[in-house]
């Protein structure tokens, strides 16, 4: 039997995500009394690829074809049911990012068996099978009982952290077939953005609402992200006045993220912008409405004019790093 965990890389480097993933599948797999085996798909180095033991893989199974370069949902299913089958696969965890979102239910549906999607918890029991998520934009939680013998979880982001576990691994190549026809995905075109920290992978996140009044007022917002080696991000009506560009948008029709803090400034806090922030670790809200909802989530407030905060804080900032 095994826990398998399919570790996501970028150009070849795993992320902060890909070792919360494993950290997990390792305290799951003690739960459990079984191994750990982390998957990866794509070109990655060795050298990297060992990385993942540092956090309790037993084993590690390297997929590397053309064919596989690009995420292909349906052809990414069709792979790690064949490792899972494998591997006897009690449980596979998947990071509940987009990629999971796509391959966790095409996966669960060849492996028949139940999702837990969005788990932010180790499970409450093992017989039965328990897991923990929050629900209803995270206004509420929810104990998933999940009957069948093997078990898909995707794992929300930032809701485990991280547990070092050093293990002498293996590391081997696995070889798939009959993926051929089901890889159809094309890239045209790529456009990258530079000079800045993604919103999905920022830690920090400083974050405006029409509470900044005019988008003249964003550079506080702007030089506090950069001190704190953050990203910048807005509410939908700040977005959707042309104040900020959509891509900074968080929200449960925009980005959602789990940042370790998030920083908002004049943002209400309506039920559809804190589904998109409620798992993150820390809230720091700033506003001039005292009962406004955003702190009810919040576990710091600021009641006052962001206009009159945000240079303070700044200065502060500025102070403490000697800057």
């Amino acid at each position: 039997m095994s826990v398998l965990v399919f570790v996501e890389n970028w150009e070849g480097k795993f992320k902060k995500l890909s070792f919360e993933l494993v950290s997990y599948g390792n305290k799951l797999a003690e739960m459990l009394q079984t191994r750990t085996v982390a998957v990866s798909i794509g070109s990655v180095g060795r050298e990297e690829l060992g990385r993942l033991s540092s956090y309790g893989a037993d084993k590690i199974l390297n997929i590397n074809r053309d064919d596989l370069k690009i995420l292909d949902s349906q052809a990414y299913a069709l792979v790690l049911h064949e490792v899972a089958k494998a591997e006897n696969a009690v449980a596979v965890v998947i990071s509940n990012n987009n990629t999971g979102k796509a391959v966790a239910p095409r996966l669960a549906v060849r492996l028949k068996a139940g999702l837990g999607a969005g788990v932010s918890k180790l499970p409450l029991s093992t017989e039965p099978f328990v897991v923990y998520k929050k629900a209803y934009s995270g206004n509420a939680f929810a104990h998933l009982k999940i009957l069948s013998p093997v078990r898909v979880l995707t794992l929300a982001q930032n809701s485990f952290g991280l547990a070092e576990a050093p293990k002498s691994v293996l590391i081997e190549d696995f070889p798939v077939s009959g993926i051929e026809a089901c890889a159809k995905t094309e890239v045209r075109n790529v456009s990258k953005s530079s000079g800045k920290i993604l919103l999905t992978d920022a830690d920090i996140v400083v974050s405006g609402g029409r509470g900044m009044k005019s988008p003249d007022n964003w550079a506080p917002i702007e030089e506090m992200a950069q001190l704190l080696g953050g990203a910048t991000a807005c509410s939908r009506p700040v977005s959707d006045e042309g104040w900020r560009s959509h891509d900074e948008h968080t929200g449960q029709t925009g980005k959602i993220i789990a940042p370790n803090l998030y920083i908002a400034v004049g943002i209400s806090g309506a039920t559809q912008h804190l589904a998109g922030v409620s798992s993150s670790k820390y809230i720091v809200a700033i506003n001039t409405d005292k009962d406004a909802p955003i702190f009810e989530a919040a576990q710091y407030g600021i009641i006052g004019d962001a206009q009159k905060i945000l240079p303070k804080l700044v200065e502060a900032i500025r102070e403490v790093k000697g800057k």
